[in-house]
């Protein structure tokens, strides 16, 4: 009887990539605008909006403000 063919997929080192393919930039926030931007989020809509996505929204909106 012939052995069966196994295939043995190595795994890879490290971390997979999880966030795509942008540029990562770290801030740093004191108490009170953080204050803010939660008192923002918990406006919105939406129940699972995260500080991350808030701050991109908060960012697209003031980019597209007019003066």
């Amino acid at each position: 009887m012939k052995k069966s063919i196994r295939v043995i997929t190595k795994k890879k080192r490290g971390r997979p990539v999880t966030t795509g393919k942008g540029t990562l930039i770290g801030v740093r926030l004191l108490d009170a605008p953080l204050g803010n931007l939660d008192r923002w989020i918990t406006r919105q809509n939406e129940p699972n909006l995260t500080r991350p996505e808030a701050i991109r929204r908060l960012l697209e909106l003031g980019l597209k403000a007019k003066k």
